[in-house]
Parts: structure tokens; C-alpha cells; sequence
């Protein structure tokens, strides 16, 4: 995964704590990625790998409509809903892509573009979703999920490198299922599976 060597402590912190198990409240990670909760109107956009940057994007009202259109198309069942919970996350990093200058992130293992602005590791990538989903949330656009805190798995000493993955609770079933944006260049559908499965993965894998 594109993840930045030198890192912080609070990093290392966060990673570790959400190797294990998820939660409902995200304030732990958004403060040890030092950056902010979304507000009504505003999603603050990591990049530069680690949470090094934040771009705060305003939503217009279209911006809003175009989000509810998209997640409401999914209301018809949990399997609808996570499809356009991918939709979403799709669409807005197209819409901020231009003004975060990561219109051209590539996904995947990239260490050249470390700390580069607009360019995005996992963390970012984690950080963003997650902050999108939250907003949804929010708005009251999401039927059968709620956010959780990002996952993370491998810490070289079994073998795999560091991955973290935004993750949504089934509120049906219980069921956590990792919404992955990180391995596929900006603007692709994500991948979504059951979180189980994602962490049984090895981090190269996509």
C-alpha cells in the first residue's frame, strides 16, 4: 500500500488500535489523524499520505441533492444500499479530485508520490470515506448501515504490510463490511466485502 515510512506516533497508534476491532465512534482516529470531524455542510479531505493534509470542501446544495440521489437509489435492500454506498464514495472523489489536486491519484503501492499533495495512501483514503459516509449519516441518506472506525491489518511482524479500510455496520445483521477506495486510482468503485474476509487478505492483494 502507498504508506508513509517516516510516520507519526499518533499514526502508529490509531493503526494499532483499529487492527483488532471496530467501533461506532470515529473521534478516536480523527484525532490521531489531527484532523476534524465533517460538519452539516463540510468534509475535511485527507491527502499527502497520513492525514499530512486536509482540504476542507464545502457542499453546495447540488453537491447534497446529487449525494441523496445516489444513496437513496440503494434503500430497496442492505445489498442495494452498500452498492451506492460505493456509488458515493465513487462520485465524490470525482467531485473533489479538482480542488484536492487528486483528480490523478493512482491507486495502490506508490511510494514515490509520498507527501505529494492531492496524492493519497490508506489513511487517506480510510479517513476520507469514512468522513463521507459520516456525513451521509448525518443527513439521515443511509437505511441498513452506520459508519465504523477504520481497520487496519498487517504490522510486518506477521508478514503483511499496514492496510487500513473505511469500514459500515448492517444494523440488520450486524455484519461489518470494509469499503476499501484505497487500491483503485481516484474515482473507482471501491472494493466492498465483508470485513472478515477483507482482513484475511493479504495487503498486496487486490
Amino acid at each position: 500500500m502507498k504508506f508513509k515510512l517516516i510516520t507519526t506516533v499518533p499514526l502508529l497508534i490509531a493503526l494499532a488500535g483499529c487492527n483488532a476491532q471496530t467501533s461506532s465512534s470515529t473521534s478516536g482516529w480523527i484525532s490521531a489523524m489531527n484532523n476534524r470531524a465533517p460538519t452539516k455542510t463540510t468534509i475535511y479531505v485527507c491527502h499527502a499520505f497520513g492525514c499530512s493534509l486536509k482540504y476542507g470542501y464545502h457542499f453546495t446544495k447540488g453537491d447534497l441533492a446529487k449525494l441523496k440521489r445516489i444513496l437513496h437509489a440503494g434503500r430497496k435492500s442492505p445489498e442495494a444500499e452498500l452498492k451506492a454506498i460505493g456509488n458515493a464514495v465513487a462520485w465524490f472523489e470525482k467531485r473533489v479530485g479538482p480542488y484536492v489536486g487528486s483528480d490523478k491519484d493512482k491507486g495502490g503501492l506508490d511510494m514515490r508520490n509520498a507527501g505529494v499533495p492531492g496524492q493519497m495512501d490508506c489513511i487517506d483514503e480510510a479517513s476520507n470515506t469514512t468522513s463521507l459516509i459520516t456525513f451521509a449519516q448525518q443527513h439521515g441518506f443511509l437505511k441498513y448501515h452506520k459508519v465504523q472506525s477504520p481497520v487496519a491489518r498487517g504490522f510486518f511482524l506477521d508478514g503483511r504490510y499496514p492496510h487500513a479500510t473505511a469500514v459500515v455496520l448492517n444494523t440488520e445483521n450486524d455484519r461489518r463490511y470494509a469499503i476499501d477506495s484505497w487500491i483503485y486510482d481516484n474515482g473507482v468503485f471501491p472494493k466492498i466485502k465483508p470485513l472478515e474476509d477483507w482482513m484475511a487478505e493479504s495487503p498486496a492483494r487486490h
